[in-house]
């Protein structure tokens, strides 16, 4: 009999323990850590902020997985043992034939003086329905959403919550102006200039200012201090920065760097046996940008692996590769959604799309979720 240890149960951490357990002898054990009861997709974020939907319609508990065959472990992982391919999960100490670390990004607002209070986080679950309720009562002026550290989990998220916090603002006849800002010296870098332009001029088209090359050092009361400057807001949405798992890093598996190093075709480690996936790892690519850190990456990461664990633990080998191919959907206002598809991997820069904003697009974008949820959880 055999054991996996999966540490997060999110994206890749799911997919992964769906994964193996169709593969592995049913005495073999699927064992998915995480700390948090529930899951659901950062995608109702945006739908959360403004309205058209809500957290709780798409979460789903996580112990129902034990009904299908994967034990789930809740609790705070203070430890991972990459050597033993083991962790310690509030202070019990768990191991594995083979491990998976699929933990994600986490968030580092404490990173930015003032962020924690004067800006709304729009990434925390905890946090949105202030956001939210900031959002409907407000009475105009100027509204930012505020991008303060790269790289950070699902690149095109703020762009689409621009998009949409304008479109209710429209709709509600507040005398509001929503603007968005980044360190980057272009709205999606990764997706190339042509991409970005695509972009940036839907931005322009619904009235949204865009501010590249502003780096917010600090935040204090109706003002941002930028590298260069300030700026004036009423009402403040921000994207922390993002840093790799703390718990991950003592760990080694950063090896010094500050994200998860892996064999970016395999997803294993410098570790044998242990595998990394999705948002804490760092994946170059030919132009010398980092793979964005999506959802839709994680899961397809979290295949690969498991295919290699199930080839390993049966004394095989295998040739799964992670592809670099992914795709989203970014919602743009009144009822449409454009898809952005592309080979990440490909040389000598990544092949990216930007599709038009169609109403079928926002379908499929809810179609992704009701699929991947049914999958996962069951009707």
């Amino acid at each position: 009999m055999s054991r996996v240890l999966i540490l997060g149960g999110g994206f890749g951490g799911l997919s992964a323990a769906h994964a193996l357990r169709s593969t592995l002898a049913a005495a073999d054990e699927v064992v998915l850590v995480e700390r948090q009861a529930t899951f659901v997709m950062g995608l109702r974020k945006s739908w959360a902020l403004v309205g058209s939907g809500d957290l709780a319609g798409g979460e789903r508990r996580l112990d129902v997985l034990t009904g299908r065959g994967i034990e789930v472990v809740t609790g705070e992982i203070t430890a991972i043992e990459p050597e033993a391919k083991a962790a310690v999960v509030d202070g019990r100490r768990l191991a594995g034939d083979a491990l998976i670390v699929a933990l994600g990004a986490a968030r580092a607002p404490e990173s930015v003086p003032g962020f924690a209070e004067h800006v709304h986080n729009v990434y925390e679950r905890s946090s949105l329905a202030r956001a939210a309720e900031a959002l409907r009562s407000t009475g105009g002026g100027a509204i930012a959403i505020g991008i303060f550290g790269v790289p950070y989990t699902c690149p095109p998220a703020p762009y689409e919550m621009a998009f949409l916090v304008n479109d209710l603002i429209r709709r509600r006849g507040v005398p509001a102006r929503v603007e968005v800002f980044t360190p980057q010296p272009m709205s999606l870098p990764v997706i190339g200039q042509a991409g970005c332009d695509v972009l940036e001029a839907r931005l322009s088209e619904e009235g949204i200012d865009f501010h590249p090359n502003h780096q917010a050092l600090a935040v204090e009361p109706g003002e941002v201090v930028f590298s260069d400057g300030r700026g004036r807001f009423d009402l403040l949405l921000g994207v922390p920065p993002h840093r790799c798992p703390a718990v991950a890093a003592s760990a080694g598996l950063t090896d010094g760097g500050s994200w998860v190093k892996v064999n970016p075709s395999t997803m294993e480690t410098r570790f044998p046996g242990v595998y990394a996936i999705g948002d804490l790892v760092e994946i170059p690519l030919a132009n010398k940008m980092m793979l964005p850190k999506a959802g839709v990456f994680a899961e397809s990461q979290a295949q690969v692996a498991a295919a290699h664990i199930a080839a390993a633990l049966s004394g095989g080998t295998a040739s799964a590769a992670f592809n670099g191919e992914g795709y989203c959907y970014l919602e743009v206002g009144r009822g449409l959604a454009m898809e952005v598809r592309g080979d990440f991997l490909a040389a000598p820069a990544p092949a990216v799309s930007i599709g038009a904003p169609l109403a079928s697009r926002l379908s499929e974008k809810r179609d992704f979720e009701e699929t991947r949820l049914k999958k996962w959880f069951g009707a």
